[in-house]
C-alpha cells in the first residue's frame, strides 16, 4: 500500500513539470495565444472602496508577486518563447505583471480583460474569443487577465501567474498547453 501512495504522489508530482515543457515546447514555435492570470497578490477580495484608476483601492501584487512576474519574463526569453503582443487588464496588478515580465512597449491596456462583472461577462468573453480567433502573427499574443475569465474562457482553473496555451476547436477554447511558474 505505501508503494502504491509513493507512485502516486510521484506521478501527480511530475505532471506539472511535463505540462510546463509541453507549453515551452508549444511557446518556442509561435503563433498562440496565451492566458496568463496575475502574479501573486495580496489578498483574495478586492477592497469594498476599489477604483479602477487608483492602486491603493485595489489588490496588488505583492513582493512574491513581483519577484514571480520578472521570473515568468526572464523564463520567456531564455526559453526563446517570442512574444509579439501583451494585452492586459487595465487592474494594477495585471498591468504590473505584464510590465515586469514583457517589454513595458509591447503592453496595452484592455478594458475586455478586466474582472468581469454579471453586467459584462457575456460581451467580454465573445470580445476575448474573438482576439483570440483574428490573432494570426508568427510570434505569441498574451493576454493577462484574471481567474474568472479564464474559468469561462476555458472551463479549466489557474494559480496566479499560471499560463494556459490554448486553441479554438469550433467555437470553442481548447487548452493546449500550462506552464506553471
Amino acid at each position: 500500500m505505501l508503494r502504491v501512495a509513493i507512485a502516486v504522489m510521484l506521478l501527480f508530482g511530475a505532471l506539472p513539470a511535463q505540462a510546463t515543457e509541453a507549453g515551452w515546447a508549444l511557446l518556442r514555435n509561435g503563433g498562440h495565444v496565451v492566458l496568463l492570470r496575475n502574479a501573486m497578490t495580496t489578498g483574495t477580495v478586492e477592497p469594498p472602496n476599489f477604483d479602477i484608476e487608483k492602486c491603493a483601492t485595489q489588490l496588488n501584487l505583492s513582493d512574491r508577486g513581483r519577484q514571480q512576474a520578472r521570473k515568468i519574463g526572464a523564463l520567456f526569453a531564455a526559453r526563446a518563447a517570442p512574444v509579439e503582443k501583451v494585452l492586459a487588464s487595465r487592474f494594477c496588478r495585471t498591468l504590473e505583471t505584464a510590465r515586469l515580465a514583457f517589454d513595458d512597449q509591447v503592453v496595452e491596456p484592455l478594458a475586455t480583460l478586466d474582472k468581469p462583472t454579471e453586467a459584462t461577462a457575456e460581451v467580454d468573453v465573445a470580445a476575448i474569443l474573438d482576439i483570440i480567433r483574428n490573432y494570426s502573427g508568427s510570434d505569441n499574443l498574451v493576454l493577462v487577465t484574471h481567474l474568472e475569465n479564464i474559468q469561462a474562457l476555458t472551463g479549466a482553473s489557474a494559480r496566479e501567474g499560471e499560463a494556459l496555451i490554448v486553441g479554438l476547436q469550433g467555437e470553442r477554447l481548447h487548452v493546449l498547453g500550462r506552464i506553471v511558474f
